[in-house]
Protein backbone atom coordinates (compact mmCIF):
# COMPACT_ATOMS: atom_id res chain seq x y z
CA UNK A 1 0.00 0.00 0.00
CA UNK A 2 1.31 3.48 -0.84
CA UNK A 3 2.00 5.66 2.17
CA UNK A 4 1.79 9.41 2.39
CA UNK A 5 3.13 11.53 5.26
CA UNK A 6 1.18 13.62 7.73
CA UNK A 7 2.63 15.95 10.36
CA UNK A 8 1.34 15.05 13.83
CA UNK A 9 2.73 16.92 16.83
CA UNK A 10 5.91 17.81 15.00
CA UNK A 11 6.51 14.25 13.87
CA UNK A 12 6.00 12.99 10.32
CA UNK A 13 3.59 10.08 10.53
CA UNK A 14 2.80 7.74 7.60
CA UNK A 15 -0.85 7.65 6.54
CA UNK A 16 -2.38 5.10 4.16
CA UNK A 17 -3.25 6.22 0.63
CA UNK A 18 -6.10 4.26 -0.91
CA UNK A 19 -5.79 2.62 -4.31
CA UNK A 20 -9.52 2.02 -4.59
CA UNK A 21 -11.03 3.11 -7.90
CA UNK A 22 -12.99 6.35 -8.02
CA UNK A 23 -16.75 6.07 -7.78
CA UNK A 24 -18.73 7.11 -10.90
CA UNK A 25 -19.71 10.53 -9.51
CA UNK A 26 -16.04 11.26 -8.79
CA UNK A 27 -15.11 10.09 -12.31
CA UNK A 28 -17.63 12.58 -13.72
CA UNK A 29 -15.95 15.42 -11.82
CA UNK A 30 -12.52 14.20 -12.91
CA UNK A 31 -13.69 14.18 -16.55
CA UNK A 32 -14.89 17.77 -16.21
CA UNK A 33 -11.64 18.88 -14.60
CA UNK A 34 -9.63 17.19 -17.33
CA UNK A 35 -11.72 18.91 -20.00
CA UNK A 36 -11.00 22.30 -18.45
CA UNK A 37 -7.29 21.48 -18.24
CA UNK A 38 -7.16 20.50 -21.91
CA UNK A 39 -8.87 23.74 -22.95
CA UNK A 40 -6.09 25.72 -21.28
CA UNK A 41 -3.30 24.09 -23.29
CA UNK A 42 -1.81 26.43 -25.88
CA UNK A 43 -2.30 25.44 -29.51
CA UNK A 44 1.29 24.25 -30.21
CA UNK A 45 1.16 21.98 -27.15
CA UNK A 46 -2.25 20.62 -28.15
CA UNK A 47 -1.05 19.96 -31.68
CA UNK A 48 2.12 18.18 -30.56
CA UNK A 49 0.15 15.98 -28.13
CA UNK A 50 -2.35 15.24 -30.90
CA UNK A 51 0.41 14.18 -33.31
CA UNK A 52 1.64 11.80 -30.62
CA UNK A 53 -1.85 10.33 -30.17
CA UNK A 54 -2.25 9.80 -33.91
CA UNK A 55 1.09 8.00 -33.98
CA UNK A 56 0.18 5.90 -30.93
CA UNK A 57 -3.12 4.75 -32.46
CA UNK A 58 -1.26 4.00 -35.69
CA UNK A 59 1.21 1.82 -33.78
CA UNK A 60 -1.75 -0.05 -32.32
CA UNK A 61 -3.05 -0.49 -35.86
CA UNK A 62 0.35 -1.76 -36.98
CA UNK A 63 0.39 -4.28 -34.13
CA UNK A 64 -3.11 -5.48 -35.01
CA UNK A 65 -2.26 -5.78 -38.71
CA UNK A 66 0.75 -7.99 -38.01
CA UNK A 67 -1.17 -10.11 -35.50
CA UNK A 68 -4.06 -10.74 -37.90
CA UNK A 69 -1.86 -11.36 -40.96
CA UNK A 70 -2.19 -14.89 -42.28
CA UNK A 71 -4.77 -15.84 -39.66
CA UNK A 72 -7.65 -16.02 -42.14
CA UNK A 73 -8.62 -19.63 -42.67
CA UNK A 74 -6.47 -20.79 -39.76
CA UNK A 75 -8.48 -19.30 -36.87
CA UNK A 76 -12.20 -18.61 -36.49
CA UNK A 77 -13.23 -15.11 -37.54
CA UNK A 78 -14.21 -14.03 -34.04
CA UNK A 79 -10.97 -15.22 -32.45
CA UNK A 80 -8.90 -13.46 -35.11
CA UNK A 81 -10.77 -10.21 -34.46
CA UNK A 82 -10.40 -10.62 -30.71
CA UNK A 83 -6.63 -11.06 -30.97
CA UNK A 84 -6.41 -8.01 -33.20
CA UNK A 85 -8.47 -5.99 -30.74
CA UNK A 86 -6.42 -7.01 -27.74
CA UNK A 87 -3.17 -5.84 -29.33
CA UNK A 88 -4.75 -2.74 -30.88
CA UNK A 89 -5.60 -1.57 -27.36
CA UNK A 90 -1.89 -0.72 -27.02
CA UNK A 91 -2.67 2.48 -28.93
CA UNK A 92 -5.11 3.87 -26.36
CA UNK A 93 -2.91 2.60 -23.51
CA UNK A 94 -0.06 4.72 -24.91
CA UNK A 95 -2.39 7.71 -25.21
CA UNK A 96 -3.76 7.48 -21.66
CA UNK A 97 -0.68 6.33 -19.76
CA UNK A 98 1.95 8.02 -21.91
CA UNK A 99 0.02 11.27 -22.30
CA UNK A 100 -1.43 12.49 -25.60
CA UNK A 101 -4.54 14.15 -27.05
CA UNK A 102 -7.00 11.95 -28.95
CA UNK A 103 -10.03 13.42 -30.73
CA UNK A 104 -12.33 10.56 -29.83
CA UNK A 105 -11.55 10.71 -26.11
CA UNK A 106 -11.77 14.51 -26.10
CA UNK A 107 -15.47 14.20 -26.94
CA UNK A 108 -15.98 13.93 -23.16
CA UNK A 109 -15.15 17.65 -22.90
CA UNK A 110 -18.87 18.31 -23.40
CA UNK A 111 -19.29 17.57 -19.70
CA UNK A 112 -17.27 20.65 -18.73
CA UNK A 113 -19.16 22.72 -21.31
CA UNK A 114 -22.54 21.53 -20.02
CA UNK A 115 -21.53 22.57 -16.51
CA UNK A 116 -20.65 26.06 -17.76
CA UNK A 117 -16.93 25.65 -17.20
CA UNK A 118 -15.98 25.93 -20.88
CA UNK A 119 -17.08 28.09 -23.80
CA UNK A 120 -18.11 26.32 -27.00
CA UNK A 121 -15.33 28.07 -28.91
CA UNK A 122 -12.75 26.64 -26.50
CA UNK A 123 -14.01 23.12 -27.17
CA UNK A 124 -14.04 23.68 -30.91
CA UNK A 125 -10.44 24.92 -30.82
CA UNK A 126 -9.37 21.77 -29.00
CA UNK A 127 -11.36 19.41 -31.23
CA UNK A 128 -10.19 21.02 -34.48
CA UNK A 129 -6.53 21.20 -33.46
CA UNK A 130 -6.52 17.66 -32.11
CA UNK A 131 -8.28 16.15 -35.16
CA UNK A 132 -5.73 17.72 -37.51
CA UNK A 133 -2.84 16.69 -35.29
CA UNK A 134 -4.17 13.14 -35.06
CA UNK A 135 -4.29 12.97 -38.86
CA UNK A 136 -0.72 14.21 -39.17
CA UNK A 137 0.52 11.68 -36.60
CA UNK A 138 -1.39 8.72 -38.02
CA UNK A 139 -0.70 9.42 -41.70
CA UNK A 140 2.93 10.27 -40.91
CA UNK A 141 3.33 6.91 -39.18
CA UNK A 142 1.78 5.23 -42.23
CA UNK A 143 4.45 6.90 -44.38
CA UNK A 144 7.23 5.70 -42.08
CA UNK A 145 5.85 2.15 -42.11
CA UNK A 146 5.69 2.20 -45.92
CA UNK A 147 9.21 3.56 -46.29
CA UNK A 148 10.49 0.88 -43.91
CA UNK A 149 9.16 -1.85 -46.18
CA UNK A 150 7.57 -3.56 -43.17
CA UNK A 151 4.48 -4.31 -45.26
CA UNK A 152 6.52 -6.81 -47.31
CA UNK A 153 7.19 -9.07 -44.31
CA UNK A 154 5.74 -12.57 -44.27
CA UNK A 155 6.07 -12.78 -48.06
CA UNK A 156 3.64 -9.89 -48.36
CA UNK A 157 1.11 -11.20 -45.80
CA UNK A 158 1.36 -8.04 -43.70
CA UNK A 159 0.81 -5.86 -46.75
CA UNK A 160 -2.12 -8.00 -47.86
CA UNK A 161 -3.79 -7.42 -44.48
CA UNK A 162 -3.07 -3.69 -44.68
CA UNK A 163 -4.66 -3.55 -48.14
CA UNK A 164 -7.68 -5.51 -46.93
CA UNK A 165 -8.29 -3.01 -44.11
CA UNK A 166 -7.82 -0.04 -46.43
CA UNK A 167 -10.23 -1.32 -49.07
CA UNK A 168 -12.85 -2.41 -46.52
CA UNK A 169 -12.84 0.87 -44.59
CA UNK A 170 -12.84 3.13 -47.64
CA UNK A 171 -15.59 1.14 -49.39
CA UNK A 172 -18.18 1.01 -46.60
CA UNK A 173 -21.56 2.62 -47.35
CA UNK A 174 -21.43 6.05 -45.72
CA UNK A 175 -24.49 5.49 -43.54
CA UNK A 176 -23.01 2.24 -42.22
CA UNK A 177 -19.69 3.97 -41.49
CA UNK A 178 -21.58 6.64 -39.53
CA UNK A 179 -23.38 4.19 -37.25
CA UNK A 180 -20.28 2.02 -36.81
CA UNK A 181 -18.52 5.22 -35.73
CA UNK A 182 -21.16 5.90 -33.07
CA UNK A 183 -20.82 2.42 -31.62
CA UNK A 184 -17.03 2.61 -31.69
CA UNK A 185 -16.70 5.76 -29.63
CA UNK A 186 -19.23 4.64 -27.05
CA UNK A 187 -16.71 1.92 -26.20
CA UNK A 188 -13.63 4.13 -26.56
CA UNK A 189 -15.05 6.81 -24.25
CA UNK A 190 -16.15 4.14 -21.78
CA UNK A 191 -12.53 2.93 -21.80
CA UNK A 192 -11.37 6.50 -21.09
CA UNK A 193 -14.04 6.82 -18.39
CA UNK A 194 -12.90 3.64 -16.65
CA UNK A 195 -9.25 4.69 -16.92
CA UNK A 196 -10.10 8.01 -15.21
CA UNK A 197 -11.38 6.03 -12.25
CA UNK A 198 -8.31 3.81 -12.01
CA UNK A 199 -5.55 4.67 -9.53
CA UNK A 200 -2.62 2.58 -10.85
CA UNK A 201 -1.03 2.05 -14.24
CA UNK A 202 -1.99 -1.64 -14.17
CA UNK A 203 -5.62 -0.77 -13.43
CA UNK A 204 -5.67 1.75 -16.30
CA UNK A 205 -4.30 -0.81 -18.75
CA UNK A 206 -6.87 -3.40 -17.70
CA UNK A 207 -9.70 -0.87 -17.87
CA UNK A 208 -8.73 0.19 -21.40
CA UNK A 209 -8.09 -3.23 -22.92
CA UNK A 210 -11.52 -4.86 -22.96
CA UNK A 211 -13.66 -1.98 -24.35
CA UNK A 212 -11.09 -1.35 -27.09
CA UNK A 213 -10.81 -5.06 -27.90
CA UNK A 214 -14.61 -5.18 -28.10
CA UNK A 215 -14.89 -2.38 -30.67
CA UNK A 216 -12.18 -3.88 -32.87
CA UNK A 217 -13.61 -7.39 -32.62
CA UNK A 218 -17.06 -6.06 -33.52
CA UNK A 219 -15.73 -4.21 -36.57
CA UNK A 220 -16.65 -0.69 -35.44
CA UNK A 221 -15.02 2.38 -37.05
CA UNK A 222 -12.53 4.74 -35.38
CA UNK A 223 -11.66 7.90 -37.31
CA UNK A 224 -8.05 8.14 -36.09
CA UNK A 225 -7.36 4.46 -36.81
CA UNK A 226 -8.70 5.06 -40.33
CA UNK A 227 -6.23 7.95 -40.67
CA UNK A 228 -3.56 5.25 -40.54
CA UNK A 229 -5.08 2.20 -42.24
CA UNK A 230 -6.25 3.83 -45.47
CA UNK A 231 -3.20 6.07 -46.12
CA UNK A 232 -0.97 3.02 -45.63
CA UNK A 233 -3.07 1.06 -48.10
CA UNK A 234 -2.90 3.91 -50.61
CA UNK A 235 0.89 4.12 -50.27
CA UNK A 236 1.18 0.37 -50.88
CA UNK A 237 -1.18 0.59 -53.88
CA UNK A 238 0.79 3.46 -55.42
CA UNK A 239 4.36 2.58 -54.49
CA UNK A 240 4.85 -1.12 -53.76
CA UNK A 241 7.42 -2.79 -56.05
CA UNK A 242 6.50 -5.46 -58.58
CA UNK A 243 8.10 -8.11 -56.39
CA UNK A 244 5.50 -7.42 -53.70
CA UNK A 245 2.59 -8.00 -56.09
CA UNK A 246 4.36 -11.11 -57.43
CA UNK A 247 4.50 -12.52 -53.88
CA UNK A 248 0.76 -11.86 -53.48
CA UNK A 249 -0.03 -13.30 -56.91
CA UNK A 250 -2.33 -10.44 -57.84
CA UNK A 251 -2.35 -6.83 -59.00
CA UNK A 252 -2.95 -3.73 -56.92
CA UNK A 253 -6.55 -3.12 -55.77
CA UNK A 254 -8.28 0.19 -56.38
CA UNK A 255 -8.84 2.04 -53.12
CA UNK A 256 -11.59 4.69 -53.58
CA UNK A 257 -9.80 7.71 -52.13
CA UNK A 258 -12.72 10.10 -52.67
CA UNK A 259 -15.14 7.84 -50.83
CA UNK A 260 -12.54 7.40 -48.08
CA UNK A 261 -12.69 11.09 -47.21
CA UNK A 262 -16.49 11.02 -47.24
CA UNK A 263 -16.43 8.04 -44.89
CA UNK A 264 -13.79 9.68 -42.70
CA UNK A 265 -16.13 12.63 -42.20
CA UNK A 266 -19.04 10.28 -41.46
CA UNK A 267 -17.02 8.24 -38.97
CA UNK A 268 -15.74 11.43 -37.30
CA UNK A 269 -19.29 12.72 -36.78
CA UNK A 270 -20.41 9.29 -35.59
CA UNK A 271 -17.47 9.10 -33.16
CA UNK A 272 -18.40 12.54 -31.80
CA UNK A 273 -22.03 11.52 -31.23
CA UNK A 274 -21.03 8.24 -29.60
CA UNK A 275 -18.61 9.91 -27.20
CA UNK A 276 -20.09 13.34 -26.56
CA UNK A 277 -23.80 12.50 -26.56
CA UNK A 278 -24.11 8.83 -25.64
CA UNK A 279 -21.40 8.81 -22.96
CA UNK A 280 -20.48 12.35 -21.91
CA UNK A 281 -23.95 13.88 -21.97
CA UNK A 282 -25.57 10.87 -20.33
CA UNK A 283 -23.09 10.80 -17.45
CA UNK A 284 -23.35 14.58 -17.06
CA UNK A 285 -27.15 14.26 -16.78
CA UNK A 286 -26.84 11.53 -14.15
CA UNK A 287 -24.06 12.96 -11.98
CA UNK A 288 -23.38 16.64 -12.77
CA UNK A 289 -26.60 18.38 -13.77
CA UNK A 290 -28.04 20.82 -11.21
CA UNK A 291 -30.47 18.86 -9.03
CA UNK A 292 -33.91 20.21 -8.16
CA UNK A 293 -34.81 19.75 -4.51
Amino acid sequence: MNMDSKDVGGWSQPTPQTLDALMPDAIALAAENLGVKKAHYDTPTLFALAVLAGAFIALGGLFATVTMSGAEGMLPYGLTRLLGGLVFSMGLILVIVGGAQLFTGDALMVMAWASGRLHAREMMRVWTTVWIGNFVGAAGTALLVFLSGQYTFGHGAVGASALYFAVAKSSLPTSQAFFLGILCNVLVCLAVWLALGARSVGDKILAITFPVAAFVAAGFEHCVANMYFVPLGLLIEWGAPDSFWADLGRSAPSIPIGHYFVNLAAVTIGNWIGGAVMVGAVYWFIYRRPKLR
